[in-house]
């Protein structure tokens, strides 16, 4: 795996991650399934396809959420409304990753649809695309109570669902909204402000952490340093769109 630390300009796709990609694609086509994981009650680190054929997106993200079902794998599930998988393109280059589900999410079944999310949209517009162009999704999947933060456990059961997602749609760059989404996917607990303006890859994909909607509401200064952390994110699609190995 790429570590976190490397630079863009270096990074090259070891063999060791060329065969991880290739039993991927294998599982995809139901040449090799991962069994359940007891612990988890159903959450598996590999994609469970059995019964798709091909690797279309959007037929592994339907897959995926009929396998969370009605989750109960974790607490959570005892005060949510609606249970929030995501929304957006299966075919998206761009995932952005946020915390958990707020209230009006929880409420409507659709990722950032609050006062966040509408910054999100504002976000998204100023970088020249539009949310149905990109993917977007939380941590986990259901709204804590009280909005607070997600619990250790919570994540642990939750995050493994999020990987597959981002795996199944195979975007070009990741963007990370928050100290949460941050330090899940890169497995740290340095805080956000330690984490953003790095070059950073999850299992081979760009990733680029910012600050999350919800924090650039309280602290609107710091819209600056965001802008500057989404060009980096368009600067990455760029070179990935001329060809320019990332």
């Amino acid at each position: 795996m790429q570590s976190a630390e490397t630079n863009h300009s270096d990074f090259r796709v070891l063999p060791l991650e060329q065969l991880r990609w290739l039993l991927i694609s294998y599982s995809m086509t139901g040449l090799l399934y991962w069994p359940r994981s007891p612990e988890t009650g159903g959450a598996t680190s590999g994609p469970s396809v059995q019964g798709i054929q091909g690797d279309e997106p959007g037929r592994l993200l339907q897959a995926l959420r009929q396998e969370i079902g009605d989750c109960q794998r974790c607490r959570l599930h005892q005060s949510r409304t609606t249970l929030v998988f995501g929304d957006g393109s299966p075919a998206a280059r761009l995932v952005f990753v946020g915390e958990a589900p707020g209230y009006d999410e929880d409420q409507q079944g659709m990722p950032f649809v609050g006062r966040a999310g509408r910054l999100l949209d504002r976000m998204i517009a100023a970088m020249g695309m539009q949310r149905s162009e990109v993917y977007i999704c939380n941590v986990v999947k259901c709204r804590p109570p009280q909005n607070r933060n997600p619990s250790a456990d919570e994540v642990t059961a939750c995050s493994p669902f999020l990987f597959r997602q981002i795996e199944a749609i195979r975007p070009r760059v990741v963007c990370l909204l928050g100290n949460y989404a941050t330090q899940t996917l890169l497995q740290t607990t340095l805080n956000i402000s330690q984490l953003r303006g790095k070059d950073r890859y999850w299992r081979g994909i760009p990733v680029v952490a910012t600050f999350h909607p919800a924090y650039l509401l309280r602290n609107p200064a710091q819209k600056a340093s965001v802008w500057s952390d989404l060009k980096r994110v368009l600067e990455l699609l760029k070179e990935d769109n001329q060809g320019t190995p990332l």
